[in-house]
């Protein structure tokens, strides 16, 4: 033992063989580490992977990041316990390590329980939903919100820190916190309505009166839209849940309706021609739904003669939309240059009436009646 170092001191009275030791020790257990990741582990999965069952292999690659982190600090316990430590620092040692080997499982079991992992791929097979699914990530995060919460109170108990006590205080104060937390436990159940509801699903594209764009989570409080800006909204879900929603991803066919006026010049002939010419080139067009397709003389506008022109287009995405509405509308823009038919713009025609009329005699004198 060192002869200067305070005896009264326990950590400075170890000798330098224990210290030596108990640094060895450590690094056993980190070549054992490095041995056991790199060879047995893999040897494992390979095996697992040969297996019938994907569980055993996943189970494995969940665990393996915390395995591996658990062996530094198994060395570190190993080797602070070869040394001789007071009993209360050893009972905080042990305390400690029992509450590692508890996270360290928690934290397997919170990998585990990704919504893109076996398990929640099994779940939603069996309920028939897909795995981007709004259902499949609101699960996930409710099983790993309570994996968190039973992790926090069994590494609680290991400490000794009442946690039923905790949780009659919480029963006492359950008035306040209600109403502290009465939005939150709306947006709770909000998301709850949505996922019971299924209006849409992330990827949808939605339109409500507070948004309108692509969805792309849902959570426990509320639901982010990015809108067509390329920003993220984040709607409260007790909102959603509240106001009607219009889904456009959903749209079998897209709906086009406006009115084409044409100038009052024009013939009663030329009129019933273009109707019939339009109509001809929606019925014929590949791109146009057929079951409801209507072009009519509809109405004598103030300034124009008004054709009614509605139609579904088979294509929904925005620009495939537009594209085959550009092709119809030059197509009607040149059966209206073969037929002689000019677009009427609004317009207002002044007519002015003479109260008298001036008159000029022989005499060159005027005379106004």
């Amino acid at each position: 033992m060192l002869d200067f170092i305070d005896p009264d001191v326990w950590y400075l009275s170890f000798t330098w063989q224990e210290i030596a030791i108990s640094f060895v020790i450590f690094f056993v257990f980190l070549l054992f580490r490095k041995l056991f990741t790199n060879y047995l582990f893999r040897f494992v999965l390979y095996l697992s992977r040969k297996a019938p069952v994907d569980i055993v292999t996943n189970v494995l690659l969940a665990f393996e990041k915390p395995i591996r982190l658990f062996f530094v600090f198994l060395g570190i316990y190993a080797s602070l316990t070869y040394l001789s430590l007071p009993a209360a620092v050893d009972a905080t040692l042990s305390n400690l390590m029992r509450s590692l080997i508890i996270i360290h499982i928690a934290i397997g079991f919170y990998n585990l329980t990704a919504s893109n992992s076996l398990v929640f791929s099994r779940i939603g097979h069996k309920l028939n939903v897909d795995q981007d699914d709004i259902l499949i990530p609101f699960l996930s995060k409710l099983v790993r919100v309570a994996i968190i919460v039973m992790t926090l109170s069994i590494v609680a108990s290991e400490w000794n820190y009442n946690v039923s006590g905790f949780v009659a205080g919480l029963g006492l104060g359950g008035l306040a916190f209600a109403l502290a937390a009465q939005d939150t436990v709306a947006n709770f159940f909000g998301g709850v309505i949505i996922i019971a509801d299924k209006p849409f699903t992330i990827g949808d594209w939605i339109k409500t009166p507070s948004v309108e764009g692509f969805v792309e989570d849902i959570n426990f409080r509320s639901t982010k839209v990015r809108t067509f800006a390329d920003t993220i909204v984040v709607i409260p879900n007790k909102t959603v849940a509240h106001e009607p929603i219009e889904n456009l991803t959903q749209m079998r066919k897209r709906q086009v309706m406006f009115s084409l006026g044409v100038q009052y010049s024009t013939p009663r002939e030329k009129i019933e021609t273009c109707v019939a010419r339009i109509k001809e080139l929606l019925t014929n067009s590949p791109d146009v739904d057929q079951e409801l397709l209507i072009v009519k003389f509809s109405e004598f506008n103030d300034s124009s003669l008004d054709i009614l022109i509605y139609y579904f287009t088979k294509p929904t995405a925005w620009v495939q939309h537009l594209e085959v509405k550009e092709s119809l509308n030059l197509s009607m823009m040149k059966i209206l240059e073969e037929e002689g038919v000019s677009v009427a713009f609004p317009s207002t025609s002044i007519y002015v009436e003479k109260q008298g009329e001036v008159k000029i005699d022989s005499g060159g004198e005027k005379d106004d009646q």
